[in-house]
């Protein structure tokens, strides 16, 4: 379902160690302050009482989201035994626990206030609209998702991802499972192309290998490339939305 691996690989581009990164390079420390401002804004949207971190990674930002005031606990999920071994003995406390558990199979006797996944819907290997059906069930009635996608092109560079979204396409796949938007936070980074050719940080070691191969046989991807880029330059888009159930 989750296609990021399960290994804890802090030179890759899915998982971020923040002990780990090499603060000076786009990839490290530039990356880390845009996914804890994620974090940061959840925190600030979270209803009071229980979270769901869902695809929690390393565990930094659960630990964030388990600082809020009102919530009285968070539960990490991620499908990486490594990274839940990691965060267990990093960020758990008595308010916050990490279980390793692929995303589709995670269950709960009792809903969650709010759920949490950041960065996660871009990996899919299935329809991403079952993910969010499936964070639907785990849901309080009154409870806010807050989810986050790349929205400019992001599977042609990097092979770990499986969808590409738009600020429209993000939107509708939740509108379409029943939820409506209260709040948006959007986020630009400067993409260093001398970076990426030249594979020299530390963390792009995971960007694809061959590009020139992958867009003569992916046109589409090609075109979509440099559509966006004609527009918005050699920057990456993310979207981090609020939403709330459609009231019946």
């Amino acid at each position: 379902m989750y296609n990021a691996g399960v290994a804890l690989e802090s030179d890759s581009l899915e998982r971020l160690v923040p002990d780990e990164l090499i603060v000076e390079e786009s990839t490290g420390g530039e990356t880390l302050r845009l996914h804890v401002e994620r974090y940061e804004f959840a925190a600030r949207e979270a209803c009071k009482g229980r979270v769901l971190d869902m695809a929690c990674g390393a565990g930094y930002g659960t630990r964030i989201l388990a600082d809020a005031p009102g919530v009285t606990s968070v539960v990490g999920v991620d499908i990486s035994e490594e990274a839940v071994r990691y965060a267990t003995r990093r960020y758990a406390g008595p308010e916050t626990r990490f279980i390793s558990s692929d995303a589709m199979q995670f269950s709960d006797p009792e809903p969650f206030d709010t759920i949490v996944s950041l960065e996660t819907i871009e990996h899919l290997d299935g329809d991403p609209q079952d993910f969010v059906q499936h964070l639907r069930t785990l849901l309080h009635r009154d409870g806010v998702l807050i989810a986050s996608a790349p929205t400019t092109p992001s599977v042609d560079v990097n092979p770990n991802h499986s969808h590409d979204f738009t600020p429209h396409s993000f939107r509708k796949l939740f509108q379409d499972c029943g939820f409506r938007e209260i709040e948006c936070f959007r986020q630009v980074q400067a993409v260093s192309v001398a970076a990426v050719l030249r594979k020299n940080e530390k963390r792009m070691s995971g960007v694809r290998k061959n590009l020139v191969a992958y867009y003569a046989t992916h046109p589409a991807a090609l075109a979509r490339r440099i559509a966006v880029t004609l527009r918005h330059g050699f920057n990456n888009h993310y979207s981090t939305i609020v939403w709330a159930l459609v009231d019946e």
